[in-house]
């Protein structure tokens, strides 16, 4: 499929880059960016592509979502771009294999909402991260509620959504946001770096623990626990767990072949 508004880099092996590139709008998400995100999202190849990194074009990660088409809607359309947009942002977080953002400017809104969904956050010295939706008589509508929440916890969640106010890179890394700042010049091949890294850990482990740490979310202790056991287990029926154990029995690398 042709993508007017996204473009995709598989060139290294197992390893996919993805970039919104709308720069004139600083990459503001409207329809038919969410629709191309859901598309390429639902076709993914996870057998060959193992790690996904996304990443905006020109100044900008994602600004926001497009307050030209937000401006006119009525509270049922409201409802439906909203949801939307949050059941794209959850089929990110629903892949299978880990995802990255690579933030290398603005954050705001729907901009930080895609960084959220995402399973790890690296940020430019540049970025900048805000959910400043309330100066537009609007509240976060993609489930920035909900994982704000959930990455820094309620107090600081509750400050920048209620004030609006963008916080800079080192900031949304005081606070858990984020996971690394790099020099700008840095990003992409400090995002590659982690990524080559994961390259090297069994996939199918890796795949159990991004699925038992997404589930566990909002489970009881021991809900959670029993979860983690039944997909610790599951790992046993695999050839890579035979094989990352004999190969460290071993003293040697491990060969992975995803089964």
């Amino acid at each position: 499929m042709e993508y007017q508004f996204l473009k995709y880099d598989n060139s290294r092996e197992g390893i996919g880059v993805l970039t919104i590139s709308s720069p004139a709008t600083l990459n503001a998400l409207n329809s038919t960016i969410l629709g191309e995100l859901d598309a390429f999202i639902s076709s993914v190849d996870t057998r060959n592509t193992r790690v996904l990194i996304i990443t905006g074009e020109g100044k900008s990660f994602v600004a926001g979502a497009d307050i030209a088409q937000m401006s006119n809607l009525n509270a049922e359309e409201g409802y439906e771009f909203g949801k939307f947009g949050a059941m794209v942002f959850k089929k990110i977080e629903d892949l299978e294999i880990p995802v990255i953002a690579a933030v290398n400017g603005f954050a705001l809104g729907g901009g930080c909402e895609l960084a959220m969904a995402c399973d790890i956050r690296v940020a430019s010295e540049k970025a900048r991260f805000g959910q400043p939706e309330v100066n537009l008589g609007i509240i976060p509508g993609f489930s920035g509620t909900y994982r704000l929440s959930k990455l820094v916890g309620q107090g600081i969640a509750k400050e920048l959504i209620y004030t609006g106010n963008h916080i800079m890179a080192d900031e949304a890394l005081r606070i858990g946001l984020v996971n690394k700042v790099v020099a700008p010049e840095e990003l992409m091949n400090t995002v590659l770096k982690m990524a080559e890294s994961i390259l090297t850990s069994a996939p199918i482990a890796v795949k159990l623990a991004k699925k038992s740490i997404n589930e566990n979310y909002d489970l009881t202790a021991n809900e959670a626990i029993e979860l983690e056991n039944r997909y610790f287990s599951q790992c046993f029926a695999t050839a890579d767990q035979k094989e990352g154990m004999a190969a460290f029995l071993g003293k040697r690398a491990a060969t992975f072949k995803n089964e």
